[in-house]
């Protein structure tokens, strides 16, 4: 199966990693403490041009101020140390102190993980972003999700949920579509784990690669299509100088949210107030995060248009149903192979069942006076 090929490819590819990972652990010190003071290195999974690295050290500054100086972060770019899709041994090795990725990027090691950062069409049940986080903060998902490290990846680290990003655009294109056929004709850029599998149930040509790579990858001719973000960090990486082409409505990472670990031995170091220190800035993080996309992603959509004459599209109507279709298919599949899966699948759609119903009719309000305003499109 296409999905099988490309979990052994990157366990492949972590494997080739582990030299690099113990090489790199023979040079890490852990964090340094001085005159009271604990100093972390976070290595993130994104380049310093992303908006997300900038949300990155808004959080270790707010984590500085906060503590009063006593704890200080360093935030280091994709590829600091070591590659984006090591992050977590690198972490639970303690390469580094802490890492800032998505779950997502190990469902190598089990297909539970894309739930907690992106569940496809919101685990199928179309939540979106906020009441995804209202299930993870509300809802039980959380407590699924620090399980879901210490208890069935059983690695040495705490999560936080920190930065939700979505819904992420279907993305970017050389040239424009009209249906779910002439998408299958492309080879596209998808997350890896599940959601790269419904792509490929679908007919798509799916693959997999840090968000550095996407741009370079499109000027060889690799890949002609990719998703990354949202507008503004997507302009940050230069995805408009070689795509003229970007679909808004992406059914993929209708909820995205970035998170970030930190070294067990490290975490429990630190006194209670300090942890509580990085526990509020992760709440803070989150509602900064919110403001600032809507914000600095609708001021870079603007620009696309007018400075860099982007066309802007609606994505095919029938993608959507197909994709549906596909999600409810394999995620049923995953939850027969997979007992963690399957609870934390169904913990999402009881959830749903009451909220989507609900957050819709007050969502449809919104959309509705905004049809209305004198900037309806």
């Amino acid at each position: 199966m296409a999905g099988e090929t490309t979990r052994l490819t990157r366990r492949r590819a972590l494997g080739a990693g582990a030299a690099a990972l113990a090489s790199a652990g023979a040079l890490a010190t852990g964090p340094a403490r001085a005159q009271g003071v604990t100093s972390m290195k976070i290595q993130t999974a994104v380049p310093t041009s992303s908006i997300y690295f900038d949300l990155m050290k808004r959080f270790g500054e707010r984590c500085d101020k906060m503590s009063n100086g006593r704890l200080k972060m360093e935030m280091l770019p994709d590829g600091a140390v070591v590659n984006a899709f090591e992050m977590l041994d690198a972490v639970d090795k303690g390469v580094v102190d802490g890492g800032y990725s998505w779950a997502h990027y190990w469902s190598g090691k089990n297909s539970a993980a894309g739930l907690f950062s992106n569940p496809a069409a919101g685990g199928g049940t179309g939540m979106d972003q906020l009441s995804h986080v209202a299930w993870l903060m509300q809802g039980g998902g959380n407590a699924l999700y620090k399980r879901f490290y210490a208890d069935v990846l059983k690695v040495n680290v705490e999560p936080f949920m920190l930065q939700p990003m979505g819904p992420d655009p279907l993305g970017w294109f050389k040239t424009p579509i009209s249906s779910l056929e002439d998408m299958r004709k492309l080879k596209y850029r998808a997350p890896p784990g599940l959601v790269g599998e419904i792509f490929k149930e679908m007919g798509i040509n799916a693959v997999a690669m840090p968000g550095g790579e996407i741009v370079p990858a499109a000027q060889r001719g690799v890949i002609d299509a990719a998703e990354w973000i949202g507008p503004a960090d997507d302009v940050a990486l230069g995805f408009h100088t070689v795509f003229k082409h970007y679909y808004l409505q992406g059914l993929h990472q209708s909820t995205d949210v970035g998170e970030v670990l930190i070294n067990k031995a490290v975490w429990n170091k630190l006194p209670a107030d300090l942890k509580a220190v990085v526990e509020g800035s992760a709440m803070a993080t989150m509602m900064e995060t919110y403001s600032y996309n809507v914000h600095r992603n609708a001021q870079a959509l603007q620009r696309l248009k007018t400075e860099f004459k982007i066309t802007v599209h609606d994505t095919p109507k029938d993608i959507f149903p197909a994709f549906i279709k596909a999600t409810n298919l394999v995620y049923d599949r995953e939850a027969g192979k997979n007992p963690f899966f399957k609870e934390v699948l169904e913990s999402q759609r009881a959830f749903a069942k009451i909220v989507v119903p609900y957050w819709n009719k007050i969502n449809g309000l919104y959309f509705n006076l905004g049809m209305e305003s004198p900037n309806a499109v």
